[in-house]
């Protein structure tokens, strides 16, 4: 998405408490008492008003008076020239829409009536506060990251949603006004509500503590092995004293150091100055859970507060369908996991039956199920047969005669 282009348009609907003032059946009611809104988008004002008797026959906003009765009707205000609609209804309601606010437009808004009995006219004072902001890119440098927030001069009405973009691309959206840069970059960042956008801004290209997992999520066989694996940044002029593989339990938990050797199972590889790999044999399904890394320069202890990779250990079992099965069924035997195998999401299985192999497939079909095809089976993933699943005894009941 470019930067913002005249006829950008945010349209704020404010339906809200009202506040009323007047006097002998005189009164202007607002919807609201003050908006905050950008540069460029389109606002909407309405009131109602009552009087005690009558035929209006002027109205009109206005937000100058050079002098008594000299008020200027913001739809001959040259500064407004071509961008307002005034909207009545039936029952005294009416509405004034602003289009391409300008930062100049922030005023106080009020509404005049004019009927046509002697001395019938009437205004609502207070009126309604405009603010127009643009947003702006305020950047916060701190030795581990930089902090973008999308600022403007007051608050926005009705709860905006911010979209953050890094080089015209989405990277954040739908979420808050601040966004994080936790890696050395020199991408251009901007910040939009709307169609509104601020100004890009550009990164400093510094080195941040920072931690990059090669894998947000792994699932793996019980009884294999696993390799967990991370790259990490740090400012220039510290040097890494040590690094440590932990799981993350629950939150009343501590952390589980997983040094090397620890059970004879752990093992730390690369090269210790920017990536890390932790290496756990003879998985089992204890070992399911989300491992993280920290290290240490000689200044100081950098722990991630993003997630790390979760681990799923998960082993084969067979399923048969249906459960019961009778001679002349179609059945289908699955080698089922709880997660789908990350090395090999569409993975094939050996079938084995009574310990002999028997078939090379995903699912085994038997169509029609006979009495010679009872017996015991298992699978195992291609290129893991030294780790089968557990044995399913199939059981044939013969049909009746």
């Amino acid at each position: 998405m470019g930067l913002r282009t005249a006829g950008s348009v945010l349209v704020v609907f404010l339906w809200s408490v009202a506040v009323a003032l007047g006097q002998n059946g005189w009164s202007v009611t607002y919807t609201k008492k003050s908006i905050c809104t950008l540069k460029g988008s389109t606002v909407e004002m309405s009131c109602s008003y009552t009087y005690p008797s009558g035929t209006v026959t002027t109205n009109f906003w206005f937000t100058k008076k050079y002098a008594v009765e000299n008020y200027v009707n913001l739809r001959k205000d040259p500064d407004y020239k071509g961008r307002v609609i005034y909207r009545s209804d039936k029952t005294n309601g009416h509405t004034l829409t602003i289009t391409d606010l300008r930062e100049s437009d922030s005023a106080e808004y009020k509404f005049r009536f004019i009927t046509d009995q002697t001395g019938g006219k009437y205004s609502g004072y207070p009126g309604v506060t405009l603010s127009v902001t643009d947003l702006q890119v305020k950047v916060t440098t701190t030795w581990w990251s930089t902090t973008l927030t999308c600022s403007t001069t007051c608050i926005l009405t009705g709860n905006p949603t911010y979209i953050w973009y890094r080089n015209s691309k989405i990277v954040q959206g739908a979420s808050s006004p601040s966004y994080t840069v936790y890696f050395k970059t020199e991408d251009r960042f901007y910040c939009a509500v709307k169609d509104i956008n601020s100004p890009a801004v550009s990164v400093e290209g510094h080195s941040y503590f920072h931690v990059t997992y090669t894998h947000q999520r792994i699932c793996t066989l019980n009884g294999s092995s696993v390799d967990i694996s991370c790259s990490y940044t740090y400012p220039s002029g510290h040097t890494v004293s040590e690094t440590i593989w932990y799981t993350k339990g629950k939150l009343n938990e501590a952390p589980q150091i997983l040094s090397p050797g620890y059970g004879g199972r752990v093992e730390y590889l690369g090269n210790m100055q920017s990536d890390s790999i932790l290496r756990i044999t003879d998985l089992r399904e204890e070992d399911s859970a989300e491992y993280k890394f920290r290290f240490r320069t000689d200044q100081t202890t950098w722990e991630p507060t993003f997630p790390g990779t979760t681990l799923t250990v998960t082993g084969l079992q067979v399923k048969v369908t249906p459960a019961t099965v009778t001679e002349g069924q179609k059945v289908t035997l699955t080698c089922s996991t709880t997660c789908t195998l990350s090395d090999n999401p569409n993975a094939t299985y050996i079938w084995y039956k009574n310990g002999h192999v028997t078939n090379q497939s995903i699912s085994l079909f038997l169509n029609p199920v006979s009495s010679e095809d009872a017996g015991r089976y298992s699978c195992a993933v291609e290129g893991h047969e030294d780790l089968p699943s557990d044995e399913e005894t199939l059981t044939v009941t013969c049909e009746d005669v």
